[in-house]
C-alpha cells in the first residue's frame, strides 16, 4: 500500500477528500496538520450540538492506494484542478505491513465493570478475579463495553443484583444495539428477556452475541416489547430517549425499575422534565460527562 499525503486549508477539505475518492482512493483520512504543537485545535462533535467542522485551519489529507503510481496520478491530477492552487501534496509513500487484525485486537482489552463482572473479548483470557463475564468482540453494532454508558449501565445491573435480582422475572433492554445490557441481566438472574432495536442488524447481533454468551433472550424489533417489565434499560441518547418518555415509562411495572443512559450532564434537567408526568428521575451514576438516570414506580 502507498499513501498520499496532502496538505489542505480548511475551506478546501472536502473537496480535497471528495476528489480523492473520485480518483479511486481505497480510503481518506483527515488530521490536524497542528497536532502536538501550540497551533493545535480541537473539533468535538455532541448529541443535539453543531456538526464541528470539516476540517482544521491545516488539515493532513491522507489517501491510501495499491500502488505508487496510482498515488501518482492521483496527485497529479488533483493539482491539475483549477480550484487546487493552495493544495500541496507532502510525500507519497509506503505503508509499512502490518498485521491488522493484531493491532487491532490490541487495542481492546478486558473492561472491568466491577471486580467480578468484566467484558472479555475472545482472543483474552479472563482476569482471574472475574466471576462472571460478558464475552464480545468490536462489531457493527453500539455496545461494547469500552462506553461510559455501557459501563454503568452494568455497574448498576451488577450492584442492584444481590437486592433485586430474583424480582427481574422480566428485563426489556429497549435499543439493545450488541445486546450487552440484556446478557449483563441475564448473568445476574434475569429470567424472560425483550432485547428491541430498530436496527435488524442489531438484533441479530444480540442472538449471536447471545448464544456465544450462553443465555437465553428474545431479539426483535420494538413491536415485540409487550407489557410491563420489572426492570426497563434504555442506552440510547438524550434527544430519542426524551421522545421515548411515555413508551419507556408504560412498559415499567409497578414496583419496577427504569434506567436510563446515553445523557451528558448537562442534559438532567431535561430528562427530569420529560419524565417527570411519570417518573422522578435521579442522577444514579456519572462517567467522564456522562450520567446514568434511574427511577423506580411506587
Amino acid at each position: 500500500m502507498v499513501e498520499l499525503i496532502v496538505l489542505a486549508a480548511e475551506a478546501d477539505v472536502e473537496t480535497v477528500s471528495d476528489a480523492l475518492m473520485e480518483l479511486d482512493a481505497l480510503s481518506v483520512s483527515v488530521e490536524d496538520a497542528d497536532a502536538d504543537s501550540a497551533a493545535e485545535q480541537a473539533l468535538f462533535g455532541e448529541p443535539g450540538l453543531p456538526a464541528p467542522r470539516a476540517g482544521w485551519q491545516r488539515s493532513t489529507v491522507k489517501a491510501l492506494y495499491p500502488d505508487e503510481d496510482a498515488a501518482l496520478e492521483a496527485a497529479t491530477l488533483l493539482l491539475a484542478q483549477e480550484w487546487a492552487g493552495n493544495v500541496h501534496v507532502v510525500a507519497i509513500q509506503d505503508v509499512p505491513d502490518e498485521d491488522w487484525v493484531r493491532l487491532t485486537q490490541s487495542q481492546f482489552a478486558p473492561v472491568e465493570i466491577t471486580p467480578s463482572f468484566w467484558i472479555v473479548p475472545t482472543w483474552h483470557e479472563p482476569p482471574a478475579q472475574a466471576e462472571r463475564i460478558i464475552r464480545l468482540d468490536p462489531g457493527l453494532a453500539f455496545g461494547t463495553g469500552t462506553h461510559p454508558t455501557t459501563r454503568m449501565c452494568l455497574r448498576w445491573i451488577a450492584t442492584q443484583a444481590p437486592s433485586l435480582g430474583g424480582q427481574w422475572r422480566r428485563v426489556l433492554d429497549y435499543g439493545c444495539g450488541s445486546g450487552i445490557l440484556a446478557i449483563g441481566a441475564a448473568l445476574h438472574g434475569a429470567q424472560h428477556i425483550d432485547a428491541v432495536d430498530i436496527d435488524p442488524a442489531a438484533v441479530e447481533a444480540t442472538r449471536r452475541n447471545a448464544q456465544a454468551n450462553g443465555v437465553v433472550l428474545h431479539a426483535g424489533l420494538p413491536e415485540q416489547a409487550q407489557g410491563a417489565y420489572p426492570l426497563v434499560l434504555a442506552n440510547i441518547l438524550a434527544t430519542p430517549l426524551k421522545l421515548l418518555a411515555p413508551l419507556l415509562c408504560g412498559h415499567v411495572e409497578r414496583g419496577g425499575h427504569l434506567v436510563l443512559a446515553g445523557i451528558l450532564e448537562r442534559q438532567a434537567d431535561e430528562l427530569r422534565a420529560a419524565y417527570a408526568p411519570w417518573l422522578h428521575l435521579q442522577v444514579s451514576d456519572r462517567d467522564e460527562g456522562w450520567i446514568l438516570m434511574t427511577a423506580r414506580r411506587d
